[in-house]
C-alpha cells in the first residue's frame, strides 16, 4: 500500500468508518478491519465514523450491538463521529435501524426516475434457473418489465445497465468490474422489507460524506455496484476504496460469526489484554509479523514500516 499516494487523492480533511453489523460477536477478523482503520486514519490524518449496520432485522439483535460497543471501549479504539456512548444513549444517525426514513426517500427519489421496480422472486427462483455463478446469483431481469408495485412482500430493485466501473483500489490497484454481469439488477429491498446491504451502504457512504472506505477482500465485488448506485444517488466522485486480506480459518473459509470464531469476548475472557488482542490480528495478516503488543494510538506506525 503506497501511503503516499493514497493521501494525495484524499481531501485535506477526510472521513472513513468502521461499520460492524450486530449479528453476532466481533471476531478477530473484525479486530484486523479495525486495525486497518484506525491505523490509516492515525497515518494519514483522518477520522472514523462508527456506524452499526442493523439492516438486517432478523438477524441483528440489541445484545450483539451491546457487546460490540464494550469490546471497541476495551480494545481502546474510540471513533470520531457517533462515539459508543451515542448509541448506548437511543436513536443515533450512526445506527441503520434509525435511518429508515432516509432510505425510503433515496429509494423514491430513484422510483421518481423509474429506475427501481417491484420483484416477486425468491432466491429459490434463482437457484432454479441457474443464474449466476458458484460465487454469486445473477439476477436475469424477470420482472423488469411486469410493472409490479413497489410494496410490501416483494423485492425492489434498481435496473442497472451493462457498463463497466473502473477503479483504483489502495490495495489491489486499478480494476474493472460490469455489475449487471455479476449480480444483474441490483436489490434495494428484499420481500420481508429489509433494506439490503449493498443500498444501505450506498446510501450511508453517499449521506455521510465517507471519503475512504477500508473493508475485507470479500466485499471487493461489491465496489462496481456501490460505485453505480452512488453515482445515481448524485455522487459523482465516488469514495476510494481499500480491500484487505482475511482472517482464514482454511485457504477456502473466512472466519465468521456464525460459526462462532475466534471472538473478541472469548480472548477477554481467555486473560488478553487489549495490546495483545490487537497484535493477534495484525499478526493473522502479516501487517506486523512477530508483534506482541500494539497500543491502539499507535497503530500507524505499523503502516509507516
Amino acid at each position: 500500500m503506497d501511503l503516499a499516494a493514497l493521501r494525495a487523492r484524499l481531501p485535506e480533511s477526510w472521513l472513513t468508518r468502521f461499520a460492524p453489523a450486530p449479528t453476532g460477536y466481533l471476531h478477530l477478523g473484525h479486530v484486523v478491519n479495525a486495525v486497518y482503520v484506525w491505523g490509516l486514519a492515525q497515518a494519514l490524518d483522518g477520522q472514523i465514523l462508527l456506524r452499526v449496520e442493523d439492516h438486517d432485522r432478523q438477524r441483528s439483535r440489541p445484545e450483539f450491538e451491546a457487546a460490540l460497543l464494550d469490546d471497541l471501549d476495551w480494545l481502546g479504539l474510540r471513533p470520531d463521529r457517533f462515539p459508543t456512548d451515542a448509541f448506548r444513549a437511543g436513536a443515533c444517525a450512526g445506527r441503520q435501524s434509525n435511518r429508515d426514513a432516509i432510505y425510503h426517500a433515496a429509494a423514491a427519489d430513484l422510483a421518481a426516475r423509474e429506475l427501481v421496480y417491484g420483484c416477486r422472486c425468491t432466491r429459490r427462483d434463482l437457484e432454479a434457473v441457474g443464474a449466476g455463478d458458484a460465487a454469486e446469483l445473477r439476477y436475469p431481469g424477470t420482472c423488469r418489465s411486469l410493472g409490479l408495485p413497489l410494496e410490501d412482500g416483494l423485492g425492489w430493485r434498481l435496473v442497472l445497465t451493462d457498463e463497466p466501473v473502473t477503479f483504483d483500489d489502495g490495495v489491489h490497484g486499478p480494476l474493472t468490474q460490469r455489475p449487471a454481469a455479476q449480480c444483474g439488477d441490483l436489490l434495494l429491498r428484499d420481500r420481508l422489507g429489509n433494506w439490503t446491504y449493498q443500498f444501505a451502504v450506498a446510501v450511508d457512504d453517499t449521506a455521510q460524506s465517507i471519503d475512504l472506505v477500508v473493508r475485507g477482500d470479500d466485499l471487493l465485488a461489491s465496489t462496481g455496484r456501490q460505485i453505480l448506485l452512488a453515482r445515481h444517488l448524485g455522487r459523482a466522485a465516488p469514495p476510494l476504496y481499500a480491500h484487505h486480506p482475511l482472517v482464514m480459518k482454511s485457504p477456502a473459509q473466512k472466519l465468521s460469526k456464525r460459526d462462532r470464531d475466534t471472538g473478541v469476548r472469548d480472548l477477554r475472557a481467555a486473560g488478553r489484554t487489549p495490546a495483545q488482542v490487537l497484535g493477534v490480528a495484525a499478526n493473522a495478516v502479516g501487517l506486523d509479523p512477530g508483534a506482541l503488543d500494539l497500543v491502539p494510538d499507535s497503530l500507524a506506525a505499523i503502516f509507516s514500516r
